[in-house]
């Protein structure tokens, strides 16, 4: 667990927030210091901005409120001030939901484990016994980053070369109705890019009148999939509510799965680090990633590094090793250039030009960073999840299995039809997540099929 989310009115109130604003300044020692606060399009973002601004000053910190903007805008400031931060949104949650994104100076992650659990108990504290003002309060003062954070996207992706490209863009109503036109258009007074946008959405609204923001969930994409084909678009983007997370559609209408995504991002910033005289370059993939990029990974002259799935996680390992990027199979790309931290918009960025600098469609373009074939993630209620485990555990005894993050079991090397398959278990509800891949259709279809068998009956 990375952030917090909640009912609004019962999980999520203004003393809750307020609470949690003056934990999060005695925890991280930010008296004195500056807090970014940002946050989203929803009904109740803008109070609980206010009540978490209360509670930081309260104890000393100066706030500093961005207002309406992304999550990775959000990132930016915190990484671009080295201030630590705090960002109001539930991403793709309903509506009824809201939630905090928290980080430290510089965009670093803080998880269950490095201090989120430790502003919660401090939060409790305060919720019985009130905020207690120290002698030297802090203030609060507003502060716009788009522009500024626009032009660093333009600056670390060059778009103004590429072919032209009609783009449909689905917004959700949600933050990539204000990030897109000043990143891609000239909403932030940037120079005209070689790119027609066509809008979908862009109103912001925090009720999700036309869809919920959630990409992943593929009813969400079907009107982009139909405005890209009555358009004759050459691509289509997804964001989610808050913006982080960014899906891709081709020309046909159909999806760009994460894992090629991540393949070509991969590609297109390691050339881009050779070309800066960087040599030994790691790329980090979480191990959902499809088998694929690695394989890209090595084949453009990188070091592929495999880590366990969340957020925080991959945060500490591109600190730790160096890594210029990391893709997850949830469509959170994570960038060096960017703080570490991931950055949806970003991620288009350079899908949008690695299509632009080639003739090919991206149906055909895409196609040879995604060669194999994969079930997608697919969730089961299960009652005792350690008995599945150990049931499946049995019936592949002869496969080899590692532990990095649930339960992992591969083929032998060599073998043909190579196969793979993850079974996790969910950190927050009793449910195991099953992900298979194998180079034969038939092998992955039939290895869902069994597991599913033992997982559900």
């Amino acid at each position: 667990m990375y952030d917090i989310r909640g009912l609004v009115g019962s999980e999520m109130t203004f003393e809750n927030v307020k609470a949690i604003g003056a934990g999060f300044v005695d925890e991280l020692n930010l008296a004195g210091k500056s807090v970014v606060v940002g946050h989203d399009m929803r009904d109740s973002s803008a109070g609980f901005v206010e009540a978490f601004i209360d509670g930081a000053t309260a104890r000393g910190a100066d706030a500093i409120n961005l207002g309406l903007c992304s999550t990775d805008e959000c990132y930016f400031a915190s990484g671009n001030l080295d201030a630590a931060s705090a960002m109001f949104t539930a991403s793709h949650n309903p509506a009824t939901y809201n939630g905090i994104k928290l980080s430290r100076a510089g965009a670093r992650g803080i998880s269950k484990d490095t201090g989120l659990s430790n502003i919660l108990q401090r939060a409790e504290k305060y919720l019985e016994l009130g905020v207690e003002e120290v002698a030297e309060v802090g203030y609060s003062s507003d502060y716009d980053t788009l522009n500024n954070y626009a032009s660093y996207l333009r600056e670390l992706v060059d778009l103004s070369r590429i072919r032209p490209l009609k783009i449909v863009i689905d917004a959700a109503n949600g933050m990539g109705g204000l990030t897109a036109p000043a990143v891609l258009g000239t909403a932030a007074n940037l120079p005209h890019l070689p790119v027609e946008i066509i809008p979908m959405y862009f109103e912001l609204d925090g009720s999700f009148p036309n869809h919920e923001a959630n990409p992943l969930d593929p009813k969400n994409l079907v009107d982009l999939q139909k405005a890209v084909l009555s358009h004759g678009a050459d691509v289509g983007l997804a964001f989610d509510g808050d913006a982080d997370r960014c899906f891709v559609i081709d020309e046909t209408g159909q999806p760009v799965t994460p894992s090629a995504v991540a393949a070509i991002v991969s590609w297109s910033e390691i050339a881009r680090a050779q070309a800066k005289g960087e040599k030994d370059i790691t790329v980090l993939h979480n191990l959902l990633t499809s088998r694929a990029v690695a394989e890209f990974i090595e084949q453009a002259g990188a070091k592929p590094v495999r880590t366990r799935v969340g957020h925080s996680l991959i945060k500490d390992q591109m600190a730790a090793t160096g890594a210029i990027f990391g893709g997850e199979h949830s469509a959170h790309y994570y960038f060096k250039d960017f703080f570490g931290a991931d950055n949806g918009m970003l991620a288009a960025m350079h899908v949008l030009r690695e299509l632009g600098s080639q003739q090919k469609p991206l149906s055909e373009f895409a196609s040879r960073f995604n060669p194999y074939f994969s079930s997608g993630e697919i969730n089961s209620s299960v009652s005792d999840a350690a008995a599945k485990l150990g049931q499946i555990r049995n019936d592949y005894a002869g496969a080899s299995v590692d532990e990095l993050d649930g339960l992992t079991f591969s083929s032998d090397a060599g073998q043909s039809p190579w196969w793979w398959f993850n079974v996790r278990s969910s950190n927050t509800e009793p449910l195991l997540r099953l992900n298979v891949e194998s180079e034969d259709l038939a092998t992955c279809q039939a290895i869902s099929d069994k597991v599913l068998g033992i997982i559900r009956s």
